[in-house]
Order: C-alpha cells, then sequence, then structure tokens
C-alpha cells in the first residue's frame, strides 16, 4: 500500500536512537552512563502530584476547552508576564501537550508551503523535521564559537534570508550548545525580525533553567510582542517532561489558529495535569531551587574531568542543563575518523552515552571541529565522575 510522499520529508528526535543504542548495550550487561537524552531524573513536587490526585478524586477526568481550562490560562498569563516584564491577557495562551507541539501548530500558522524559515543549526531537531515535513524550505542558521561558548553567525543568518523567507526559529538558552544570547545578540535578532517582518517562534523551554542572571524574553522588546509567539513549557523547571504540558503565548491571529488546531488534533489536554499545572505555578517554588542546584554541581563536575581529557575542551554554560564539548583533537589522538565511530566505540569501551553534533542537523559548510553533546540532567555526581573518568582513561590511551 502506498503511503504518503511527505513522510520522507519526516525527521525525528535523534536522542531517541543514541537511546535505543545505549538500551541494547545495556541489556547485554554493560554499564551504560547516560548522557544522551535530556530527560531529568527528579520527581515531580509532592505538591503538584497531590493536586493531580485530587484533581482525578473530584471527577476532573472529562473533556475540557480545547484552549485549555481558564484557571490554568489565567495563572499561566500571570506567570509568564511577570517573569518577563510583560502583561499577558489569558486569552493569549493556549495550552498544549508539552512544548513540542507549539513548533509545529506555530509553523501550520504561519507558514505556507514553500515558504523558509531560520532556523538554528545545531538545534533541536524537531525544528528542521517539522518545517520539512510541512513543505516550506528549512534554512539554518549557525553558530561560531567564542571563549564563553557559542554566538550566532548573524551575517551569515542575514545572507539566508530571501523574498520567501517568513519566519525565524530563536532558541536562547539553547539546545544542545548552551547558548545564550548577549542583550546585543537578542536585540539584533529582533531588529532583523523587524526589518525583515519576520514571525518569531520565541523557543523558551529552558528559560529558568539558570544558574546565575536573569532571562530576557525577545517577545519584551520593543516592536516585537504582535510577531512573537513564546514556546512555554513544564517539563524542565517543573520536572513533569512526561506529564505533556506547555503552552503557547500568542498574538490574536496565531492563539486562535492554536486553538482551532488543538480541537482538531487532540481535543484537549488531559484536564487533571492541567490541574497540576496550577498546583506547580502557584505552589511552593522551593523544589525548583533544590534541582538547580543539584544540576549546577553535575555541570560543575561534567565540565571539570572534560577540560582535563587531553583533545576535549568545554566552556562552562550558564543555563541549560547540557554542555557541547569539542573532541575534534581527542578523535584523531584515537585514530576516528567519524562522530559516529567515536560515539560507538565510546560506548564500547567506556559506557559512556551521547549524542554528537550531527544528532543537531545537517552540517554546514565550513565546519570542520567536531562536538558531542553531553546531558547532564539524569545522571548523578558518582556517576558523572565514574563515566567521564573511564572515558577519559581510554581517550589518554590513545
Amino acid at each position: 500500500m502506498k503511503t504518503a510522499q511527505r513522510l520522507d520529508n519526516l525527521g525525528t528526535e535523534t536522542a531517541f536512537r543514541v537511546a535505543q543504542a545505549a538500551a541494547d548495550w545495556k541489556a547485554q550487561g554493560n554499564q551504560v552512563y547516560p548522557f544522551h537524552l535530556g530527560d531529568l531524573n527528579f520527581p515531580m513536587a509532592g505538591h503538584i502530584v497531590e493536586a493531580m490526585d485530587q484533581a482525578i478524586k473530584d471527577g476532573k477526568t472529562g473533556y475540557c476547552p480545547g484552549p485549555g481550562i481558564p484557571e490554568l490560562r489565567a495563572a499561566l498569563a500571570a506567570d509568564i508576564g511577570s517573569r518577563r516584564g510583560m502583561s499577558i491577557d489569558p486569552a493569549e495562551v493556549i495550552v498544549t501537550t508539552g512544548g513540542k507541539p507549539v513548533i509545529t501548530k506555530f509553523l501550520q500558522a504561519v507558514m505556507d508551503p514553500g515558504e523558509g524559515v531560520l532556523y538554528p543549526n545545531p538545534g533541536f531537531p524537531i525544528y528542521e523535521s517539522q518545517i520539512e515535513y510541512l513543505g516550506g524550505t528549512a534554512l539554518p542558521y549557525r553558530y561560531v564559537p567564542t571563549e564563553d561558548g557559542f554566538a550566532i553567525d548573524l551575517d551569515h543568518l542575514r545572507a539566508s534570508i530571501d523574498d520567501k523567507t517568513v519566519a525565524i526559529i530563536y532558541n536562547d538558552l539553547q539546545n544542545p550548545i548552551s547558548a545564550e544570547s548577549t542583550d546585543a545578540e537578542r536585540e539584533a535578532i529582533a531588529a532583523i525580525a523587524q526589518e525583515f517582518d519576520l514571525w518569531v517562534l520565541s523557543d523558551e523551554a529552558y528559560f529558568e533553567m539558570r544558574y546565575k542572571g536573569r532571562s530576557t524574553s525577545i517577545a519584551s522588546l520593543d516592536g516585537m510582542r504582535e510577531r512573537t509567539v513564546i514556546l512555554y513549557t513544564f517539563s524542565k523547571k517543573f520536572a513533569m517532561t512526561g506529564s505533556r504540558l506547555g503552552c503557547a503565548v500568542a498574538p490574536p491571529e496565531v492563539a486562535g489558529a492554536i486553538s482551532t488546531m488543538n480541537t482538531n488534533d487532540e481535543s484537549c489536554t488531559t484536564q487533571y495535569v492541567q490541574w497540576a499545572g496550577i498546583a506547580a505555578l502557584q505552589g511552593p517554588q522551593d523544589s525548583v531551587g533544590r534541582m538547580l542546584e543539584v544540576l549546577r554541581k553535575r555541570r560543575d563536575a561534567t565540565c571539570s574531568i572534560i577540560n582535563s581529557i587531553p583533545g576535549m575542551s568545554v566552556a562552562t554554560p550558564g543555563s541549560t542543563f547540557y554542555v557541547f564539548p569539542d573532541v575534534t583533537e581527542a578523535m584523531e589522538a584515537k585514530g576516528i575518523a567519524t562522530l559516529a565511530d567515536f560515539s560507538t566505540e565510546a560506548l564500547h569501551s567506556t559506557g559512556v552515552s551521547f549524542c554528537t553534533r550531527e544528532h543537531f542537523g545537517r552540517r554546514q559548510g565550513g565546519e570542520d571541529r567536531h562536538y558531542i553533546r553531553l546531558a547532564y540532567s539524569g545522571i548523578g555526581v558518582d556517576e558523572i565522575n565514574e563515566g567521564l573518568g573511564l572515558l577519559k582513561e581510554w581517550i589518554t590511551e590513545g
């Protein structure tokens, strides 16, 4: 039987492929140190669980409004607005089953087939996948290494824009490279969006996953509110990855479109999960602080060992729970030519499982360095020290 041709353009979240290889290796009786998947091994806070259980007991298990229950939309408007210095109307908030659907529904709302969308590369692979699946032209923009990590190549980004470009996906506090925009870089992206009349998807999944400073939303800059959709998720801050709860904060025309798509796609987001979301936003926040402190210790341990390994180096990021070390010289020392071979041999020799640069978009012209991504969100400090210690021994063996 024939299937739709557009399926040829559908990618995937490639970290799950690495997860399968790691699971297969572990099933053979081997130790695996899971740096590959950005899931959190923290439980949901007790008051969130209690709110979800109570909602189920109270019979909040049926259909509810497609855009979300009014109580959650109001709570999200207040919380997101106060943390970004914005006044948000609950009507601008559309609840979704996690943050990821906002990517697809944003593109469906603003991009017609044949039109172009700028997206970060390396970047979250679903950006590229959904642009191409929906018939758009994926326009990757790149990053350049700096002493503090990475910066957007603004000249390259500008040069990629043509008369069919309609939008830009912007991920400050970025997965996989943990890049964080300076004020100047953020303002430059805003200026480009306004100059070329582009829609902006501001992926703010990691907005509050930071160890110092304060985040700024591009939507809060002058002239950006009416063209920007904010992607918000409960997954990271509240360790609710499996609960699938997020939202879009969008101008009226896009908010209405996403609401209609919700009704067509999933009818509504699970009602009792939405009541748990209210408890997450309005209840005690101490569990968030404790989680960030644990993640900080994991980050420090990870960066310390990586920078002690010959041929590997990484800047210490101020946000997210990823590091993106350069491993070019380490690969040369091992006589390994490709990142795919490097990751496989590292897994089989040390048990350390990680994603590589190739899992986050097609390589662009001029890239001559090799990088891997390590997520420390689901692995404790003792395991970090043990696993990366074995990786160091393997690299230094030559």
